[in-house]
């Protein structure tokens, strides 16, 4: 996606959008990894995010399937901790995101 950038992008309902944090490619023992032989990290920056999707009768005043903001208190900036196969990767400017379910946030990194 040459004309679109990362700004742009404002996560629907129920999703955020996480720049994985960046792969380490040197091991300690000082032996350089192919890229495409390590795993993705399970950890990033969250750059956007949307409104929290409540599925439950209790909340949101008692409607099912409504928007409000979340209660998970997600800031533009923390760093979050995702499940291992969560999430959809966007590939924008050779940079890779992820659009991640707020059910996929395992932990906020204090």
């Amino acid at each position: 996606m040459k004309d679109l950038s990362v700004s742009q992008l404002k996560p629907m309902p129920g999703f955020v959008l996480v720049e994985p944090a960046k792969i380490e490619e040197k091991v300690v023992s000082g032996i350089i990894l192919p890229e495409n032989n390590t795993e993705k990290p399970q950890y990033g920056k969250v750059l956007a995010f949307g409104e929290c999707v409540c599925e439950e009768d209790s909340c949101c005043g008692g409607e099912k399937k409504s928007y409000a903001p979340c209660d998970m208190k997600l800031k533009k900036g923390t760093t979050v901790v995702y499940k291992k196969w969560g999430g959809n990767d966007v590939m924008i400017d050779d940079v890779e995101y992820q659009f991640l379910k707020y059910e996929d946030i395992l932990a906020v990194v204090k």
